[in-house]
């Protein structure tokens, strides 16, 4: 039987008492100490490395000459936050859609973690000192197309999701324009060899996103999302569509080799790169199960990389 002594009772509540303060104390320490954290997942980080990674490969095949590194750097620096700012801004804008997908519901403003109100600010505060830090650092242009994006994004993208299954479609034009920030602020101007880095990487998008919406399709129709597989429940457009954009991404990803930008090794090694892009594309398309489609996933994360890198080793070791 529980001990029924005076003494033994207040002693075991004081002992519970100080335990509990004891974890309320850590708690609030652990929070105080994520807070930089909370603050980084509003910038999407994922996201802020393909914007850092198709900057870096638009400024150098836009350089002229010897790679300025640190106007380069500082070009990266200015686009990533005006990056951050936009994912943050979305996170804000998107916070009960979030709430109601498994994958999104633990994000800092669903669950609680963070206030919209500090979301928001923290947000603007990216947006302006980004845009501030491109215009000083780099040109007019770079800053335009860099404030085009965050236009795009959240002013087309984000409102179309819910609305229709072209939303992916209107999502790849501000997913493209970064490698013409990096052109612009290297070069001043847009040529056509700019717009063909556009190209590689807006068609690029349709097979990466899509394998990603596939797989998490019953969360975007739970919380209301128009990506293509929503709508499509046996893959047979979404899969299309996939093997469409990769197929033409072939093609278009030798377009740098025909005009001079890179040479014989760029172009050879696009052509391997985009069969086997291909390849992986048609073996998801066989059974359409999200194993597949998370390969496909891995796949185009590996693809859009080695092609900018061979690009730019070819152009800077003729």
């Amino acid at each position: 039987m529980p001990s029924r002594n005076p003494r033994r009772l207040l002693n075991r509540w004081l002992t519970e008492k100080r335990m509990r303060t004891s974890t309320q104390a850590t708690g609030t320490a652990t929070a105080e100490a994520s807070r930089p954290a909370l603050y980084l997942a509003l910038t999407k980080p994922d996201v802020s490395f393909l914007v850092v990674m198709t900057t870096v490969a638009g400024y150098a095949l836009g350089t002229r000459g010897p790679l300025d590194w640190l106007r380069m750097a500082h070009t990266v620096f200015g686009t990533t936050l005006i990056a951050a700012g936009t994912s943050a801004l979305n996170h804000y804008f998107e916070r009960d859609t979030d709430a109601l997908m498994r994958r999104t519901a633990s994000r800092p403003l669903p669950s609680g973690q963070l206030s919209p109100r500090e979301a928001f600010w923290f947000a603007l505060s990216l947006l302006g000192f980004g845009t501030l830090y491109l215009a000083l650092a780099t040109n007019a242009l770079a800053t335009l197309l860099g404030i085009s994006t965050s236009v795009m994004y959240l002013c087309a993208y984000t409102p179309l999701k819910r609305r229709s299954t072209l939303a992916t479609f209107v999502g790849a034009f501000p997913g493209a324009v970064p490698p013409l920030i990096g052109w612009a602020a290297a070069r001043g101007t847009l040529n056509i060899e700019a717009w063909f880095l556009f190209a590689i990487l807006f068609l690029w998008q349709f097979p990466h996103f899509d394998a990603i919406s596939w797989v998490y399709r019953e969360d975007y129709k739970r919380a209301g999302i128009k990506m293509l597989p929503t709508v499509d429940p046996a893959g047979t457009r979404t899969f299309r569509e996939i093997l469409l954009t990769a197929a033409l991404l072939v093609p278009v990803s030798l377009l740098p080799a025909v005009t001079g930008l890179a040479g014989a090794r760029y172009f050879f090694g696009a052509v391997v790169l985009g069969l086997m892009l291909v390849e992986v594309c048609l073996w998801a398309a066989a059974s359409k199960t999200n194993y597949r489609a998370k390969w496909l996933m891995h796949a185009t994360v590996l693809h859009l990389p080695v092609l900018l890198g061979l690009l730019i080793y070819d152009k800077f070791t003729r």
